[in-house]
């Protein structure tokens, strides 16, 4: 047993348990943050691997030279402030998958709109509904797949975003009707100068940054 254990990195686990060595799979809960780990009772003591560790906690483990260094993030009771945003831990892992697909969505129809814009390409609207039909469908996903307060605040800017893009997608439609986007691919400063789509790129990328971390940010750019 002992020599199995010598290639892993183990944190001992306080707490008194009979002396005897054997190992189980046991549920782990760090910082609000649950997840299975391979637990082994040595000699009376408790161990677990610490890459389990610091994949249950969304953490990180390194070497450097005969260090280890494991990094946890704070937990939900130790919230931290950061300039304009206020850390909140623990979304889910199923509400971060169906969140990031729908940011990816929403990210090539906005991507979409400046490229076609910036070319003059005419055109009525009618492909743009498939980004709106698949984004919307997407954010369905990310709303049913919400299940704790770090979720429903990360979907909340998510839902703005969504919003953001489709009402200047609507706007760019109506101006392309009009003939009234000649500006755009006119004037080469024209998207810099957009503050709608300034507002979508800023929260594409804060988004971008927060929802694939597992903790929820407050961040005005997407409010």
């Amino acid at each position: 047993m002992l020599s199995s254990l010598a290639a892993l990195p183990l944190i001992m686990l306080t707490g008194g348990v009979a002396a005897q060595n054997h190992h189980k799979q046991r549920e782990l809960v760090i910082n609000g943050h649950a997840g299975t780990a391979m637990v082994y009772q040595i000699d009376g003591k408790t161990y677990v691997d610490l890459q389990t560790i610091a994949r249950v906690a969304n953490g990180s483990v390194g070497f450097s030279g005969d260090k280890i260094i494991l990094t946890i993030p704070p937990g939900d009771s130790a919230a931290s402030h950061s300039g304009d945003h206020v850390a909140v831990p623990g979304m889910s892992t199923d509400f971060m998958n169906a969140a990031i697909q729908d940011l990816s969505i929403l990210k090539e129809w906005s991507d979409t709109l400046a490229h076609a814009i910036q070319r003059g390409v005419p055109g009525d609207g009618s492909r743009l509904v498939v980004f709106h039909d698949r984004a919307a469908d997407q954010l369905k996903l990310a709303r049913v797949a919400a299940s704790n307060e770090a979720d429903e605040s990360a979907l909340r800017l998510l839902t703005n975003h969504f919003h953001v893009v489709s009402n200047w997608s609507d706007k760019l439609v109506a101006e392309r009707k009009s003939m009234n986007t000649a500006k755009y691919s006119i004037t080469p400063n024209a998207l810099a100068n957009d503050e709608t789509y300034q507002k979508i790129t800023g929260c594409a990328k804060f988004l971008g940054t927060m929802l694939p971390s597992g903790h929820f940010q407050e961040g005005r750019v997407c409010n």
